[in-house]
């Protein structure tokens, strides 16, 4: 790794970028312990200690570090900056900072920087009725929490998309190093185009250890993590050190250069397109784990180990040794030359501070919603399909999406404000149309068999979900709109970081501050129920019970059955903030039930009765519930069975396109009230619910309903394999034959007057079967089935 020994910083300049490191450790030391005598104006004393000591120091000193160069980077070239720290356990630091530049009095005036918003500072860290631990929502800059590890850069890059005049220097912890997505997100410099896009600045923090033990990265060697971070197409520049006078100089010395480097990449892309992708500058920074805390505590050593990660001193309480320890390592850092009687910060520390929204955690980026711009949206009839009558078809849901949304990406061009991302199935998912409106984004080789790339392409596909996600929220949480689909089997590779967006979510809901972001929206295709080729390892549709268990505030679940349910339903989603939308839909051919207009007002109502499909006058004998849009399929043609076979039944259909209608209104925003749903379901008749998962959450939903005794559902019970469309469905007892066979057993006094078509029923399931292992592929009467000459529409 290169190394730039010059020494930039004059006396003067060193003393107050040294001063503000100090003042900043100082108040992050403080947050850990203390929640009074935030200025140690009287002897340190048991009564000032926290009784629950929480957070991190040892990953602290070193953020500080960086948080009081950059900021001197800023002033100097007036940048457009944030700051995005993989160790969220750094929490305290940028409380620290953002306190001391003033972002945290503007945006909780409570908080005042003086003496009593010190102390306030103090006692909220980690303290009941404070804030958390990790750089959380709550605190001004953030839009990474860092809590779970792995995803820092792939939202620095997220941010820095389509944001050409933004840098995130985006600090990795050596912990954080050794994740999976982490290691898939360093190639996301092979997606940035510098002409439109930002800058990344990494900054691999080596203080070599994790919780207890050594970071890879921090001992492997000099050679093998060169050749490493150059093999991810990077330009590594090294600091390191453990006196702070030279690592002061060579950091900024170091800053200096990369800054100059990121500028000319971005000035030679920029004045000539076509310029050949060069390796992006970054920076390793080697500091011990704890710097400038204990250097021994009980006979150990404790700075440049493990033992710093959290508490260094643990018994202060308890122990007056400890206790000592503890008022010399804060006096250690000379707090009555950082601030002034009053506990302000003195005028050399506010000198470093940048101006305005320069400040790192006064960026509006941080706070997207601040900047976000509603989407130009193509009216729907423009890709309505033709419905003359229900049934008719067959049309791909998913196909006619993509035309959708090429236009979305062709009216917000001009904005640059929505992108596509998928792990290498936009093609897959007949989402293809989009390359149309522009390529998938590339900045590395091309042959000239390749298809849709270009360095300027606003559809990210990486063979990576986590790549994926991470670079859509970082989109998001900037301010810009998006859209993922991916297979519904592997989005559960994205589980854990849907939790912690939703979680982001819902705490933000809480913070008048914090501007709502555009939706996170899914979409999950190739789904469980045609998997013809792929089988039980594709077979999963488990990733909505996952989601459901999220806030119901940020949570939203669309079944549409049909194309044009699907456009309205998608048309929804990207005008929404502040959600997680899932939506699932197929993207083999299917036959489509409702026109435009039909779709549109279905949609809003999120289920309803289709009254066409039933026979009923009000008063049914039975009710047919469907949601997804196989268990739909299978539940008219159960209907148009039983209105054949049984024409004196009265049946009522019932689809559901909003799950979380299904809720109680006490339990979902969306949920209906007890009258509407005991109106639409009934209050004591059968309903045999044929649903797209696990049958398991239809009755986790509805278990406080009237009718909940009576309901029945269908649904996937991992059952599966490489097999026919309708063979998926029969193993899984959700086909039409079933479906007929569960009303037969349902409703009372129908079972001995329907032995007969009962009987028929069952043979259906073994003649398919049989005709499935002779022919492959499934009974024409079920390939060729139409809901209107089933019930004699045509």
């Amino acid at each position: 790794m290169q190394q730039v020994l010059d020494k930039p910083l004059s006396a003067d300049e060193m003393e107050a970028v040294n001063a503000y490191w100090r003042a900043a450790n100082y108040l992050s030391v403080g947050q850990i312990y203390l929640m009074h005598n935030a200025l140690l104006t009287e002897p340190l004393q048991p009564a000032h200690i926290k009784p629950r000591l929480l957070g991190h120091w040892g990953t602290t000193p070193g953020l500080n570090l960086l948080y009081a160069h950059l900021n001197r980077v800023i002033r100097q070239h007036e940048l457009n900056m944030m700051y995005v720290i993989g160790p969220g356990h750094g929490g305290p630091a940028i409380a620290a900072n953002t306190w001391l530049e003033g972002s945290y009095t503007d945006t909780y005036p409570d908080v005042t920087r003086d003496a009593a918003g010190m102390d306030h500072l103090f006692r909220q860290f980690s303290f009941p009725g404070g804030i958390p631990s990790h750089v959380a929502p709550e605190l001004p800059g953030s839009i990474h929490e860092g809590g779970e590890l792995g995803y820092s850069l792939s939202h620095a890059f997220g941010a820095v998309l389509d944001n050409p005049d933004l840098i995130v220097a985006c600090v990795i912890g050596d912990g954080e190093a050794e994740t999976g997505p982490l290691a898939a997100s360093w190639h996301s410099n092979k997606f940035l185009d510098p002409r439109t896009d930002g800058a990344v600045l990494p900054i691999l923090h080596l203080n070599g250890y994790k919780i207890a033990n050594p970071a890879i990265l921090a001992r492997i060697g000099d050679d093998e993590l060169t050749s490493l971070l150059e093999g991810y197409g990077y330009k590594p520049y090294l600091v390191e050190g453990s006196d702070p006078d030279p690592v002061h100089q060579t950091l900024a010395a170091t800053l200096d250069v990369v800054l100059d480097e990121i500028a000319a990449i971005q000035s030679e892309a920029r004045a000539e397109p076509g310029t050949p992708r060069r390796p992006w500058p970054m920076i390793v920074v080697r500091t011990p784990k704890g710097w400038t805390g204990p250097r021994e505590v009980d006979g150990v050593p404790v700075e440049g180990t493990w033992r710093s990660h959290q508490v260094p001193l643990s018994g202060v309480r308890t122990s007056p040794e400890h206790l000592a320890m503890l008022e010399e390592w804060l006096r250690s850092y000379r707090p009555g030359e950082l601030f002034d009687a009053e506990g302000r910060p003195v005028p050399l520390l506010l000198a470093q501070v940048p101006e305005g929204v320069r400040r790192m955690g006064s960026n509006p980026h941080a706070n997207g919603g601040l900047l976000t711009r509603d989407l130009e949206l193509p009216s729907l009839a423009e890709y309505a399909v033709g419905v003359p009558f229900p049934g008719s078809g067959p049309d791909e849901p998913t196909r006619v999406l993509g035309a959708f949304l090429r236009d979305v990406l062709r009216a917000n061009d001009e904005h640059r404000n929505f992108r596509v991302f998928g792990p290498d199935e936009t093609a897959s998912n007949r989402l293809d149309a989009v390359y149309e409106a522009t390529s998938k984004a590339w900045n590395a080789e091309t042959l000239a068999t390749d298809e849709h790339l270009a360095v300027d392409g606003r559809v990210m596909e990486i063979l990576s979900e986590h790549t994926c996600q991470g670079w859509l929220e970082g989109y998001l949480l900037t301010g810009r709109h998006g859209f993922f689909s991916c297979y519904e089997a592997f989005v559960h590779l994205v589980d854990s970081m849907v939790n912690q967006h939703a979680k982001w979510l819902k705490v933000t809901r809480a913070l008048p501050w914090r501007r709502a972001i555009p939706s996170l929206n899914y979409l999950l295709t190739s789904h469980v129920w045609r998997q013809d080729n792929n089988g039980f390892s594709h077979q999963d549709p488990g990733f909505i019970d996952h989601v459901v268990n999220k806030k119901a505030e940020v949570i939203r679940v669309y079944l549409p059955p049909d194309t044009n349910t699907l456009l309205a339903t998608a048309d929804h989603c990207l005008r929404s903030r502040g959600y997680i939308n899932v939506v699932v839909a197929g993207k083999q051919p299917g036959p489509s039930w409702l026109d435009l207009d039909e779709a549109v007002l279905h949609t809003a109502r999120g289920l309803g009765i289709w009254s066409w499909a039933g026979n009923e006058a009000g008063d049914p004998d039975v009710v047919l519930a469907c949601a997804g849009d196989v268990p739909t399929l299978e539940t008219l043609a159960a209907a148009a069975l039983l209105r054949e076979h049984l024409p004196k039944l009265k049946v009522r259909v019932v689809n559901v396109v909003d799950l979380m209608r299904l809720e109680p209104a006490t339990e979902h925003p969306h949920g209906l009230p007890d009258a509407e749903f005991d109106a639409l379901f009934t209050s004591d008749k059968p309903v045999i619910f044929a649903y797209h998962g696990s049958p398991s959450l239809i009755h986790r939903l509805t278990y406080r309903r009237h009718n909940h005794a009576n309901l029945h559902v269908r649904g996937y019970k991992e059952e599966g394999t490489t097999t026919t469309p309708f063979d998926m469905v029969v193993r899984n007892d959700l086909d039409r034959f079933h479906l007929a066979i569960d009303v037969i057993d349902r409703v009372p006094g129908l079972g001995q007057q329907a032995a007969g078509f009962r009987q028929w029923l069952t043979d259906q399931r073994v003649r398919h079967h049989a005709y499935i292992l002779e022919y492959g592929e499934d009974l024409p009467d079920i390939r060729d089935w139409d809901w209107s000459t089933a019930v004699n529409l045509t």
